[in-house]
C-alpha cells in the first residue's frame, strides 16, 4: 500500500512540478520499527482491556454489596460461620473477587480471635497486598510503554545512519537515500511518541481504577462489616 502511494505521488509530481505531495498513514508506518511499535501498542491495549474488564467485575460486586446486615444488628463470633457460608454460596466466578475475599478474611480473623481490632488490621493489610498485586499485574503494559519509545529511537538511529551513508550520492544530485533515511528517522520517532503517549494515558487510568477499587473496598468492609462486629 505504501509503495503504491509513493509511486502515485511521484507520478503526480512528474506531471505537475508544482504538485505538493500528500502524506499517508501507510507511508508513516511502513518501516519495521513503526510496525513493531504498532504491534506492541495493540498487544498492550488488549492486555489493558482485559485488566479493565476484571476491575469492572470487582467494582460491580462491590457496588452490589455482599453482606446485608440489618441496622443495629451485631455480628458475634458465633455468627461468623453463617456469614462465611453466604460468601461460599456465591457463584465460582464471584467467590474470588476482591470484595468477597476481603470480607471473608475479616470474618475469619474475627472468628479466630474474637477481636474487632484484629479484624480491622487484617482488612487493611489485605487491601494493601491486593493493591500491590494489582499494580504488579500492569508490569507487561509498563514494559510496552518503555519498549515503544526505545524501538522508535532505534529507527531514528537507523534512519540517520542510512541518510549519512547516502551523503555522497546527494552531492552528485541524487537526494533519494538521504530523504529516505530521514523519513525513516522522523516517522519512527513520530509513531513511537504518539503511541507511547496514548499508552501512558491508558496505564494511568488503570492505576487510578485499581487504587480506587482497593480504597473503596476497604472503606466498604469497614462500614458494612467491621463496624457491625461485636466480641461479646
Amino acid at each position: 500500500v505504501a509503495a503504491g502511494w509513493e509511486q502515485r505521488q511521484r507520478a503526480a509530481q512528474l506531471e505537475d512540478p508544482d504538485y505538493q505531495p500528500r502524506r499517508s498513514v501507510w507511508v508513516v508506518i511502513k518501516d519495521a520499527e513503526q510496525e513493531i511499535c504498532v504491534i506492541l501498542f495493540t498487544w498492550a491495549l488488549a492486555l489493558s482491556w482485559l485488566k479493565a474488564r476484571a476491575l469492572a467485575r470487582h467494582r460491580r460486586q462491590l457496588d452490589a454489596g455482599l453482606l446485608k446486615v440489618p441496622p443495629g444488628y451485631r455480628i458475634l463470633p458465633t455468627d461468623v460461620r453463617e456469614y462465611s457460608h453466604r460468601l461460599d454460596e456465591l457463584p465460582p466466578g464471584e467467590r474470588d473477587l476482591i470484595p468477597a475475599r476481603t470480607i471473608r478474611r475479616a470474618l475469619k480473623r474475627f472468628g479466630e480471635t474474637a477481636n474487632v481490632q484484629d479484624a480491622a488490621t487484617t482488612v487493611h493489610d489485605y487491601c494493601e497486598s491486593e493493591a500491590s498485586r494489582l499494580d504488579a499485574e500492569l508490569s507487561l503494559v509498563r514494559f510496552c510503554v518503555w519498549a515503544i519509545p526505545a524501538i522508535g529511537f532505534v529507527g531514528t538511529v537507523r534512519g540517520i545512519g542510512y541518510a549519512l551513508a547516502g551523503a555522497q550520492t546527494a552531492l552528485r544530485g541524487d537526494t533519494g537515500p538521504v530523504t529516505t533515511g530521514l523519513g525513516v528517522a522522523f516517522n519512527s520517532t513520530f509513531v513511537a511518541l504518539i503511541l507511547s503517549i496514548g499508552l501512558m494515558y491508558v496505564i494511568h487510568e488503570l492505576q487510578l481504577r485499581s487504587e480506587r477499587l482497593v480504597l473503596d473496598t476497604e472503606l466498604h468492609v469497614d462500614d458494612a462489616v467491621i463496624s457491625n462486629l461485636q466480641s461479646r
